[in-house]
């Protein structure tokens, strides 16, 4: 069997033991040579993931289809490939199970044929093949082998369905008609492929198994690490710069990565280097690498030609979507194999191991880092780039979202393109090859209008890899608005160097997800704490980076990291950079889950210390009375310059109330205060009313929607309010006042020095029964210009007699919510032409004004559907 790369590996049960031990011998062979002990590692710690490989898992009730997923190089073919040879074993029947490689590299070039003859190409007894005489079809095993390589339009695969073996159909054409089960539907379907055609896979496979491949576990990566190494220190060394950038450990986890990021630093660590700036990008360290298989022995510079031949034929494939090379792919770019020849003698370009007369770059990462040196080469009008043509395309659409959808691996080429961009880099490529680069072609896609259609980490992302603070600075100077999300380490790193050169931000909103900083993701093993804290003292530096925005800009005004997961280390040192931003910040919304005392403690120490920050949201925090009792400890300190601070949702109780009601006299700035959706109860609401009480108090907006508040709460509100207080605003939502709680606050109404412009009562229980005594003070009020009653179960005589009032001069009303909850339609229609004649007649322009504050009627918010999304941004703004 000279090319194994579609062939039938199966031979029928009927064959001789003879000649079953001749095919399996043929089988290792050629699926399964020289695989390194990494491989092997890798192999075994997946294998127990896929069903027909593992006795201890149950036989599922339909035929299994699995798909393996992962980046290049992390074992998916190997794995597939040891899989085929453990099913060709079947130790009790003494039998061989049929098995199928299709290499969809292969069927690129395969023409018109039957399924019959796909299967058994170049198989030996191949007559025996035939359809009639197959194996039973559950015994069947198809392993279909990258199927990212398969080179058709995005979806033809779905259209042209095949299902009799001797139908002549174009190979992909076959393929898909298997995935789609319709040539067997009884066998077992095994399919690699890169994440990036995952989408597109799913759609012709029904009920797929995905195992995602992930290569080296961490201790595995380390343990491959240190093997490679015979210095000690040399290795720790290595290991230490390989997990404080994570785009290298990422990298890593491909047992051939692994092995070359090894073989890079090992010779720049015996030559006394420092390896640690060629660490920080992956441009940087494949350059390195590059580099390092040309350095000439006799001092001669390697001709440029070799290099534009590499690099043509990288990028031709990559826009052909394609890792591997024949004779005709190389002559469409007009080369030849002598052509390339130096580097087939360095082993950066080799003889593809399953296809005969084929070529596939060492990594895949090492084509798509030829293809973006393509872009720079200077060109005399007669090497690579005067052949830019249809095949290859303009470095500009590198960054198109139409293109990347069909080809994700043009996102890898044009972050190295910006990569090459760095002029030390530039420079240590033209030295090596001989050859004369342009790095403007990155500051010319910066000007392009795809470049800022990209997604703002894909922005960062290209512009960490250059390292060239000026690109970034002049990148970054006209962003003003930032929404990040930080799913990944890398996005941590990328952001940090991005934004920390970002000249002219005013706002951003950052979310940090979950595993970022390892101290605090409770989902991780708790019996390794040492291990957790090493991860998370790598990220640390870079988190340090990104928060050095708030001392550096001046026009940074507002930081949300609401829904962000933080661990002890980062929230320490995020208070301490907001506590330095003396100059500028002015609101922040935190939200950091469970939050330690000792965050607490160092959020309050910086309020103390920054005199710009004025606004703080503290949302959904599991602040507690510990955590309460620290902040208003803080709110009572002359330093602090809060005006705005929300607690909604913090699991506070009123047994803290009376400190936040010494708090609130003490500190005549906090205007606003948000407490809903805390237990405070009556309790609560007394303590807190004796704190309002004082003319000290400055407190303007006091939010308590659902608190546990009933009518004995409203008692005490009503004698404050009574009282010529400073409250204005008051949002008593969905607390169960009732008719008795409504007749207090009604009788505060009445009162000539109630100051209340605005109040919400949504879901309150009001009844029929209380708005005589609603309407009659809204006769006599003259301040209350916002009332909301919305999901109150008023009835038609309250709502008239709302009405009734509003007819009246004097009522200032400007905006009302009434409820009309279990009104038939013709009484909510003719209610609504009963309020537009009351809003029409009592309008008045601003000019005709005498007082502002009693222009009538203006707004009638009617929609029940609304009314919840309403309130709640009401006492938020």
């Amino acid at each position: 069997m000279n090319n194994p790369a579609i062939s039938c590996l199966s031979i029928l049960p009927h064959i001789t033991e003879d000649k079953q031990d001749e095919y399996r011998s043929i089988l290792k062979k050629n699926f399964w040579p020289g695989a390194s002990d990494e491989v092997h590692i890798v192999t075994q710690r997946y294998e127990r993931l896929i069903p027909f490989c593992n006795p201890e898992m149950l036989a599922g009730p339909f035929p299994y289809t699995v798909v393996l997923h992962g980046p290049a190089g992390v074992g998916k073919t190997t794995l597939a490939k040891k899989v085929m040879l453990d099913w060709t074993r079947d130790s009790l029947a003494k039998t061989l199970s049929p098995a199928f490689y299709l290499s969809c590299k292969e069927l690129n070039r395969k023409g018109t044929c039957t399924f019959a003859e796909l299967i058994s190409k170049n198989t030996p007894d191949a007559q025996e093949a035939r359809p009639e005489a197959r194996a039973p079809a559950q015994k069947l095993l198809f392993v279909v082998d990258g199927f990212d390589e398969l080179r058709v339009p995005s979806g033809s695969l779905i259209h042209d369905i095949c299902s009799d073996w001797n139908m002549r159909k174009p190979a992909p054409v076959l393929l898909g008609s298997l995935l789609k089960r319709q040539l067997s539907p009884q066998a077992t379907l095994l399919v690699t492929t890169r994440p990036e055609a995952l989408p597109e896979l799913r759609h012709l496979l029904d009920q797929p198994l995905l195992v995602e491949v992930e290569g080296l576990s961490e201790p595995d990566r380390k343990a491959s690490i240190l093997k490679h190494f015979e210095d000690e220190g040399q290795a720790l060394r290595a290991l230490a710069l390989m997990q404080s950038h994570p785009g290298l450990w990422r990298l890593g986890a491909a047992p051939a990565v692994c092995g070359l990021l090894c073989a890079c630093l090992k010779l720049q660590l015996e030559h006394g280097e420092d390896p640690a700036t060629t660490c920080r990008t992956a441009t940087a360290l494949l350059l390195h690498f590059l580099c390092g298989q040309f350095t000439p022995a006799s001092g001669s510079r390697p001709c440029p030609a070799p290099l534009q031949a590499a690099c043509l034929l990288a990028a031709g494939g990559m826009w052909a979507r394609t890792s591997v090379f024949d004779a005709e792919d190389l002559a469409a770019l007009g080369l030849t194999e002598a052509a390339l020849r130096p580097f087939l003698d360095a082993e950066v370009l080799q003889k593809d191991v399953d296809s005969a007369g084929c070529y596939s770059f060492v990594h895949f990462s090492i084509q798509q880092f030829l293809a973006a040196v393509f872009y720079i080469l200077e060109d005399d009008g007669e090497g690579a780039r005067g052949r830019l043509g249809g095949d290859v395309r303009d470095a500009r659409e590198l960054l198109s979202k139409e293109e990347r959808l069909k080809n994700p691996g043009l996102a890898h080429v044009a972050r190295f393109l910006f990569g090459l961009a760095n002029e030390r880099m530039a420079g240590e490529l033209e030295t090596t090859f001989g050859c004369r680069v342009t790095t403007g072609v990155a500051q010319e896609l910066l000007k392009s209008e795809p470049f800022w259609t990209m997604d703002l980490s894909e922005v960062m992302r290209c512009l960490h890899e250059s390292q060239e603070e000026l690109l970034v600075r002049d990148a970054m100077d006209h962003v003003t608005e930032v929404s990040l999300r930080v799913k990944t380490r890398m996005d941590l790193v990328h952001s940090s160097f991005c934004l920390r050169h970002c000249q002219n931000l005013q706002k951003i909103l950052l979310q940090v997800e979950k595993g970022i900083f390892l101290e605090s993701d409770t989902a991780l093993e708790s019996d390794a704490p040492v291990e957790r804290s090493k991860n998370d003292q790598h990220m640390l530096p870079f988190w340090v980076d990104l928060c050095s925005m708030f001392g550096s800009n001046k026009n940074l005004m507002f930081l949300d990291i609401s829904q962000s997961f933080l661990s002890t280390s980062s929230v320490r040192i995020l208070h301490e950079k907001i506590a330095s931003a003396t100059h500028n910040l002015q609101k922040v919304v935190l939200v950091s889950c469970s939050a330690t005392t000792q965050q607490w403690a160092d959020l309050s120490s910086s309020l103390e210390m920054n005199q710009s920050l004025i606004c703080l949201n503290l949302m959904a925090n599991e602040l507690l009375d510990e955590g309460a009792k620290l902040l208003y400890m803080t709110l009572r300190h002359p330093k602090c310059f809060l005006q705005r601070l929300l607690l909604e949702d913090c699991d506070l109780t009123g047994a803290y109330c009376k400190e936040l009601s010494s708090a609130l006299i003490v500190n005549q700035r906090l205007t606003h205060l948000c407490l809903a959706k805390n237990a405070l109860g009556n309790h609560g609401v007394k303590l807190l009313c004796e704190g309002l009480s004082y003319p000290e108090c400055q407190l303007q907006t006091l939010v308590l929607y659902y608190c546990n508040i009933t009518s004995d709460g409203c008692v005490n509100l009503s004698v404050l309010l009574q009282q010529n207080s400073n409250l204005t605003h008051l949002d008593l939502g969905l607390n169960h006042i009732g008719i008795t709680g409504l007749k207090f606050l009604c009788e505060s109404l009445k009162t000539p020095l109630c100051n209340l412009r605005c109040l919400w009562l949504w879901g309150c229980a009001i009844t029929p029964l209380s708005c005589a005594d609603l309407s009659s003070a809204l006769s006599s009020n003259q301040n209350l210009i916002t009332l909301d009653l919305g999901q109150n179960s008023l009835g038609y005589s309250g709502v008239k007699m709302l009405c009734d009032a509003l007819k009246r001069q004097s009522c200032p009303l400007r905006t009302l919510r009434p409820s009309f909850t279990g009104f038939s339609e013709p009484a909510v229609i003719e209610f609504c032409c009963l309020l537009a004649t009351v809003a029409t007649k009592n309008h008045k322009t601003q000019n005709e004004m005498s007082n502002p504050h009693k222009d009538n009627i203006g707004a009638v918010f009617l929609d029940q559907s609304d009314i919840l999304s309403w309130a709640f941004e009401s006492r938020n703004e």
